[in-house]
């Protein structure tokens, strides 16, 4: 199964932008992996950029796959929960999940409906470079879990 992450912006802070890439490169050895950035709009309302934001995102979630949406509202899952549902998703003959990242104010419904789950990284509101930090992290933990390579503790 091929997993990719599609997201609004790209990641300016140096500090974030470092960890990102060391994810990317470790998920990239464990699974077939894509990143995809859109271009993030600003000087617009909080209500116009998700609109805006959503006709850039959509043409990236068409074809064969899963699309899920990361929201503060979605599905809760632990380390262990996230590889047992990437495990059955990939038993289930998935082609690939793409898992939807929006910009500072969110998704917007447009591509809330082409979702089919969302899931959730905390039920705390985090700014979108911390949230694509810790979904990047928490991908690789989940494939280190499955691969049984020593990165998770319990």
């Amino acid at each position: 199964m091929k997993l990719s992450v599609v997201a609004v912006g790209r990641v300016r802070d140096s500090a974030y932008r470092t960890l990102c890439d060391d994810y990317q490169r470790r998920l990239e050895r464990l699974c077939r992996f894509s990143l995809t950035e859109t271009r993030e709009l600003r000087g617009r309302t909080p209500e116009q950029t998700p609109r805006l934001e959503a006709e850039r995102l959509l043409p990236r979630l068409e074809g064969p796959g899963l699309n899920v949406a990361m929201d503060e509202g979605g599905r809760s899952l632990t380390s262990e929960g996230l590889a047992q549902w990437l495990e059955q998703l990939a038993s289930r003959g998935t082609r690939e999940l793409r898992l939807v990242v929006g910009g500072a104010y969110g998704l917007d419904a447009a591509v809330r409906k082409r979702c089919s789950d969302s899931l959730s990284l905390s039920p705390m509101t985090l700014p979108h470079e911390l949230a694509r930090t810790v979904l990047l992290e928490q991908l690789y933990r989940a494939h280190t879990i499955l691969a049984r390579l020593p990165y998770h503790h319990r």
